[in-house]
Order: structure tokens, then sequence, then C-alpha cells
């Protein structure tokens, strides 16, 4: 295919129709895969640009964990449509897979698809979006110009012209510091040995665990599954560190939660707090870390007084961040709080809402300034936690109909989600960190 790769010399010339342009989609996820199924069953052409080597990079980060949400939610019903054209099988409807069999069996079929396959650039980092010819502050002709997205290919920089960017790079590679001002810190880049950040495979790295002072920071799903795996280890003492005003606050709706998988999490952790397996210290706020010759200081307020706590490895469960260091040339409409889609933040804002209150929405929510650029899939809930993976399918279903012209289908809800709101039995709307499916 011919990907409209730019040569330098023209960087500047004038901007002809850019109808003919294609869609260009950043990250080859979920999401990205299901725009690309979807702009490919609408005959629109399209690039899919993916920083690592193959399909779903960041989920095969956490391949072993499993979902919460069977597979009948995981996939999008597009993609399936096309892979079935194509003799694929599905898995069973009711199964929850974990990462590695929603890549193996699904994302990679989907992806090796002759609609798609032709169509997707690896190890290809986007290092800026841009429009064409025109720098952040030119109006005039903006919105008939087209879109430049910048490549870091093998050392070298190439650029693709699009009429469209869907952005669904996700978060997943920009973790949250574990301080809790939210802040880098010089001694947390310098402790990196002895902190992971994500849900490591403890079947594969026991001896690290093993017979340690662990502690896990985070109140959210992430943070239990890694709680559950380590308690198959040996480590010596188990700590849960969270800002929560009280453990209850991280259990969720346990039997009650309409996903069952989910409300076992909960339970199960709430086993574990009882029977004194695991030591939650809630809440604590950290404010240093310190290398000290027998491990880790942790050093903070725990209820309002200094409260120190020294351990051997750290596992930061604090949820991600969005990048937009590669957007700064484009007109972006972002939330001060959450860092979403700035008409999206009243719908999933963990101060006002639990995990069951996000409503369907399209096109029109996501719309930015920058006409035809749109944020999709967990990008565009910023630093929000309570994305789920059939949300992102709707978004880019109304996204690509819009896209197409077909105005119609792009305001229709197509969205059917069981209802998942009792998890939110233990949150009150004026606590700002008791979001159930929140970091910590």
């Amino acid at each position: 295919m011919n990907f409209n790769i730019i040569d330098k010399s023209l960087c500047c010339v004038p901007n002809n129709d850019i109808n003919h342009l294609p869609v260009a989609i950043i990250g080859a996820g979920p999401i990205g895969l299901a725009a690309a199924a979807h702009l490919a069953d609408r005959g629109e052409p399209f690039i899919l640009v993916e920083s690592g080597e193959k399909v779903g990079s960041n989920i095969r980060q956490w391949d072993h964990v499993r979902l919460f949400s069977p597979w009948q939610y995981n996939i999008d019903k597009i993609a399936r449509k096309l892979l079935e054209n194509n003799n694929w099988i599905a898995p069973p409807a009711e199964e929850l897979p974990n990462g590695k069999e929603l890549v193996k069996l699904y994302l990679e079929p989907l992806s090796e698809l002759p609609q798609i396959q032709p169509h997707i650039l690896f190890n290809s980092i986007v290092t800026a979006v841009s429009k064409k010819g025109l720098d952040k502050m030119k109006t005039e002709e903006r919105e008939n110009a087209s879109f430049v997205i910048y490549l870091e290919q093998d050392g070298t920089t190439s650029r693709i012209e699009a009429k469209a960017v869907i952005d669904a790079s996700g978060t997943w590679s920009h973790p949250n510091p574990i301080n809790t001002d939210n802040v880098w810190t010089l001694e947390e880049e310098v402790l990196q040995e002895y902190i992971y950040y994500g849900i490591p495979n403890i079947a594969t790295n026991r001896d690290k665990y093993s017979d340690k002072r662990v502690a896990v920071i985070g109140g959210g799903h992430s943070a239990i599954n890694t709680i559950l795996e380590l308690t198959e280890s040996r480590s010596q003492e188990l700590y849960w560190i969270m800002r929560k005003k009280k453990v209850e606050d991280a259990y969720g709706g346990e039997e009650k939660d309409a996903l069952e998988a989910r409300g076992e999490l909960g339970s199960r952790i709430h086993h574990l707090v009882d029977n004194g397996t695991v030591k939650p210290i809630t809440p604590f706020y950290i404010q240093q870390l310190k290398d000290t010759p027998t491990g880790i200081q942790i050093i903070g307020q725990l209820n309002g007084k200094p409260f120190e706590l020294e351990v051997d490895e750290i596992i930061a469960n604090t949820g991600s961040r969005p990048d937009f260091s590669f957007l700064r040339e484009i007109r972006l409409s972002v939330d001060a709080g959450t860092e979403s889609v700035e008409a999206l933040s009243t719908l999933i804002d963990p101060n006002l809402h639990s995990c069951g209150t996000v409503r369907p929405h399209g096109e029109e929510i996501l719309r930015q300034p920058e006409k035809n650029f749109y944020i999709v899939g967990m990008k565009s809930y910023g630093r929000a936690p309570t994305f789920l993976m059939a949300t992102g399918y709707e978004q880019v279903r109304s996204v690509v109909a819009y896209l197409s012209g077909d105005f119609t289908a792009s305001k229709a809800i197509e969205l059917d989600l069981p209802e998942t709101g009792v998890c939110s039995t233990n949150i009150k709307a004026s606590q700002a960190d008791s979001s159930c499916c929140g970091g910590c």
C-alpha cells in the first residue's frame, strides 16, 4: 500500500483536496484495531501505526492477568464479522480471557486479516502530529489542511499525511509515580530496580518476591490482582498501601457486582485482609522514599501522623496518565482535572461517579477543536480509571461512522453492558479517594 510518506522537500507545498488521504490510527491495541476494522468495513483507506513490533504490545506486558469481563464484551462487533467471514471461530462468550488469550485468539487474527494487515506500520514511534504547513497558531485554512504524522523508524524520521487521526495510544506506558502529590522524584527514579509498575508475573519472578517485605501501592483492581498473585508466593510480609479512608472502600460490590469475576476479586481480598495475610495501611500519604542499608523506607503520613515503613520491594499500581507530548501542535480540549477529553469528564470523573455510571458516548462527545482529530480508548479517559473495552468499541464505531459521512449512525447508541454500579456501594460522591476502580 502507498502510505503517503512525504518527502522532506514537500513539507511546505500548498494543501490540495485531502479526501483521498487515509485515516491515521495511532496504536494497535484492541481499540485501534477495532477502528481499523470499522474503516475497512466501510471501505475507507487507513494507516495503523504501532510503536511495538507486534499488535497488543501493552497487553503483552500483563498477559498473565485474567480480565473480569467475558469474551462477549471484549470483541468488537464489526471485527467479529470480518473475522467470521474468514472462518474464525470465536472463543466461548462466557469465558474470561487473560491478556495472552486476548492477543492470541483475537488481536493477532484480526491484525492478520487481508483488509487490515497490509495497512499496519510496526516499530514506528509517533513523535509529533501537526497540520500540514501550519503551526498551532495559524487558523486560516486550518480545517482544510491535512494532518502530518511524524514517525521515528530505525533512527530516521518519516512523515505520513492523513485526512483524520484517531489516537488510540492508551496510557499503559506512562504510569503514575507513588508519591502522593503525583510528582516524580529523584529518589523514586534512583530506586527503579526495586519498584515494579504494573502487575508482575509472579510465577516467573517468584525469587524476586519470595521471603521479602513487599509493599503493593494502589486501591484498585490492579493492586488486588497483584496481591492475590503474591499470596501464592512466600512473601515474608505483604503490605497494602492506599489513600482510601478505610480498607472496605476497596472491596467494591463483592457478590453484588454484575461482573462476577470482578466481585470475586473484592471478596478474595476481603478474606485475605480478615485473616491477616495482607496488612492494609490506609490512609497512607507517601511523601518520600529513602534508600537504607536494610531496605527502602517509605515515609509519609498515616492518619495525619508521621509514619515510616521499611520494605524490600515495591509494586506500584497507582494508575497511569495520558501522553500529550507529541500533540503539542494539535488544538486539544482536555479536562484540567482528569486529563480526559473535556466533554467526557463529567461522565467519568471518579470524584463524582462510580464504575457503572458512564453513559454511552460517541463522536460528538469525543470531538476536538481540531477537526477530524479524536482521542479514543483508555487515553480518552485521561487519568480516570473506569474505562471498559466495550466502551472504546462504541467510541470508534461512532467516530468512524462520522468520518465516513454516516451521521445518523454516528449519533446512534449501540453499547450493551451489564449494570456494574453496585461496586459503588461504599462510595460517596464527596470522597475523591473512593473510586471503586481507581488507583491508590
